[in-house]
Order: C-alpha cells, then structure tokens, then sequence
C-alpha cells in the first residue's frame, strides 16, 4: 500500500483546519500522519504550520491570478504551492506535485490545468510580491479584543512573533548547559534550553534517556513558581499533557496528574515512562475531584491565544464564540482548587492566554470572592525573569513578542495565590 507524500498529507490537514474548523493537534493526535516516517511527519506538519502562518499573504498573492476561488481543496493546494515557492522552493518539483495532487483526485482533476497555470506565474512574479506584503493579521475576532487590552503597536508584535514561528524549547532534567552543549542549543535566562532548528526531535541526543522534555520557555515558569519541594503532596490539576507533570515530579513530590481526558494523558504517560518519573494518573472531573493538598498546579482550560506561534491553526480553527463559558470554567476551577489546600498551601493558577479576562480579571474576582487570600507578589523573583512581566496584583504576564531577538516565547499568564 503506497503511503501518502508529506506535501498531500498537508493539503489534507488543511482542508480538515479551514474546512473542518478541527485543530491540528486533536487531528495529530488521532493519528492524521501515522501512514508517514517520522521525517515525513515533520516535513508534513511544517509545511502546514507555514502555510497556515501566511495564509493571507498567499491569498493575497492568489487574487491576482484567480477570477473566483476554487474548491476548497484546489485552493488548499495552491496555497501549499504559492507559500513554498515564495519561500524558495524549487519550482519544478512544487508545481508538478501540486498539479499531481489535483490529477489525483477525480472530483477535482479537471482542474490541474488551473493549477499548473497559475502555480507558474506565482513562481515567476510571487517571491519579489510576497517581500512586500505586510506581517498578516490575527483574525477580528481576536485582533479587536487585543488591541484594546494592549495597544495596536504591542498586538502588531505579537503578529510579528506568530508569523516568525517558534523555536524548539526543551525542559532538561539535569544541566542545561550541558543539554545545551549535547543538542546544539542554547540556555535562555530563565533555564529552558532553546533549539532554533531541531528537525526529529525523537533523534535528539538525550530523548531516549529521559534527559528532558518538549516544553515551551514560559510554560516551565508556573511549576518553577510553585516551587514544589521533596515530599509535599502537589496536584497538577489540568495535567494533559504533562510538561508540568514532569517538572513537579522531577523536584521530588508526591505528584497527583488530574485530567477529565484519558486519549490526552496517554501523551503524558508515555513521557513518565521514557523519563523515569513517577506520577498518580486520575482520570476525572477537576470540579468533583478530593483530596487535600500541600500545594496546586491550576493550568486551566483556556482559549490559547498565547499558543498562536506555536498553533497558527487555533485562529482558523476558532472563532472566539467559546471564551465566555471557558472564563465561568476557570473561575469554578479556581475556587474548587483552593477548596483543596491544606491550611497553609499555595496555588499557582495559569493559562496560556493572551486575553485578561482569563488571566488577571481571574485573579482580581479571586481576590473579591475570597477573604484572606492574597497573591504572593514576591514570589516572581524568579532566575531569568524580567520585572517587567510582573503586573499590578503580583503575577506574570508574558508574551509573545517577548525575547524576540531570541525567538520569542508563548503568552501566558500565572499567579500565585496563598490563603
């Protein structure tokens, strides 16, 4: 049985993300790449990522030789052309793939006449229109709300961040300097170590041996802020997919990883397997779930938006109509968490979100509802951290046009709250 091209693969991916509105890690995860070697899988989702990074530029670039759009797939198709040949890609190869791809289908084959016609005049006068095209846009949905919260200027950075893409960030168990020298990386500030091109990340040196984990810089800052100490008892409360797991359990607790989704944990259990770590797996609903605590992790269920750079499909994918019923979750879950401490505990509550009615409108209703609970301001003087993250009631706001020199890092909010 012949096994689909990485560049068909990717056609299909966005016909499920633009046609489907489905996100690209729930179709990754059901297996959408399992036909392909693992540097097909690669090539695949790279060529996804991009193309779905500069879809308003390649449908800029497309208007131009189209009287209408094509099919949905036809048009998913050209795009895939138009971003790798404006990007440099070898015209030959590109156009004769995606004229192939379009024969191939019996519904769409009259059409590959379309294709090659006009994937040719991309080749020729594309790549110098694409070099003046501006940085694309978030959608309205997203941009608005944006702009409001942090300035035009400051949302124009975080368009900036997500068009460039993200590096490779690794969470080590040991020295990061050492991991750094063993993968070519370099050690950010506040500990990560940062890979600008990693290819299969399975190939790394140390992946076998559980020497680190995929981890993007600012989500290893929530456990680094709860600061979890040998045998204290720590609930991860929202655990898939278990980076902060990870973290929790290689500071020496007594871990609990709470998660309602038993497909999202297997992510996490593979992990505990391939580093040696040891966690108590429940699979169940964080609003009902007992015990009591030394100390809680709350990445709370959120729109993402600070994922972007990593996730461009989440703007496609989504419309934004689901944040108000994510912010009534976030506020429950707040409350149930602090239900759960000991007397004397702490709670590190956190979303990777751009929006401050997810993270610091949170923390501020928090703080109304709940006599003598206060944020541990002090807490953020963290290695690496740059008091500007720090905000008015005593959490970290960080974003994505953050370290841009460096390659930027994802938006996230957290705070640590002790009653």
């Amino acid at each position: 049985m012949s096994h689909p091209s990485p560049r068909a693969a990717a056609a299909h991916l966005l016909d499920q993300v633009l046609g489907e509105h489905r996100l690209l890690s729930d179709l990754l995860a059901a297996g959408a790449l399992g036909q392909l070697a693992p540097p097909d899988r690669a090539r695949a989702q790279r060529l996804v990522t991009q193309t779905l990074r500069a879809l308003e530029r390649s449908d800029k670039i497309l208007a131009k030789h189209l009287r209408k759009p094509p099919p949905l797939t036809v048009q998913n198709i050209l795009r895939l052309g138009t971003v790798e040949l404006c990007m440099g890609g070898d015209a030959h190869g590109i156009v004769n793939e995606c004229v192939a791809l379009t024969g191939a289908s019996k519904r769409f084959a009259k059409l590959k006449g379309l294709v090659n016609a006009v994937l040719r005049k991309v080749a020729a006068a594309g790549p110098a229109e694409w070099a003046i095209l501006r940085v694309p846009h978030l959608p309205k949905w997203l941009r608005a709300p944006l702009s409001e919260a942090y300035g035009p200027k400051t949302v124009a950075g975080f368009e900036a961040a997500h068009f460039a893409g993200a590096p490779l960030d690794l969470t080590p168990r040991g020295d990061a300097a050492a991991l750094a020298e063993a993968v070519g990386g370099t050690v950010l500030p506040t500990g990560s170590v940062r890979l600008a091109e990693a290819g299969q990340v399975s190939a790394l040196p140390g992946f076998e041996t559980g020497d680190w984990w995929v981890q993007d810089a600012a989500a290893a800052l929530p456990a680094r802020l709860l600061a979890a100490q040998p045998g204290e008892t720590v609930l991860d409360m929202c655990a898939a997919p278990g980076g902060k797991t990870l973290q929790l359990a290689s500071a020496g607790a007594e871990v609990t990883a709470l998660d309602i989704s038993d497909a999202r944990m297997a992510r996490l259990r593979e992990n505990l397997a391939r580093t040696g770590l040891g966690a108590a797996l429940v699979i169940g609903d964080a609003l009902t779930h007992e015990g009591r605590y030394d100390a809680i992790l709350l990445d709370a269920p959120c729109s993402a938006t600070g994922t972007i750079r990593r996730h461009p499909d989440l703007p496609h994918a989504r419309d934004g109509s689901e944040i108000g019923d994510l912010i009534g979750l976030q506020a429950a879950m707040l409350d149930r968490a602090l239900g759960l401490l000991k007397p004397g505990g702490r709670l590190v509550y956190c979303t990777c979100s751009l929006l401050p009615d997810e993270g610091e409108c949170q923390i501020e209703e928090a703080l109304a509802r709940h006599s003598g609970l206060r944020v541990d301001a002090e807490a953020t003087a963290l290695p690496g951290v740059d008091p500007d993250w720090r905000t008015e009631e005593g959490g970290f706001r960080l974003r994505p046009d953050f370290w841009a020199e460096r390659g930027g890092m994802d938006g996230f909010y957290m705070a640590l709250l002790r009653m």
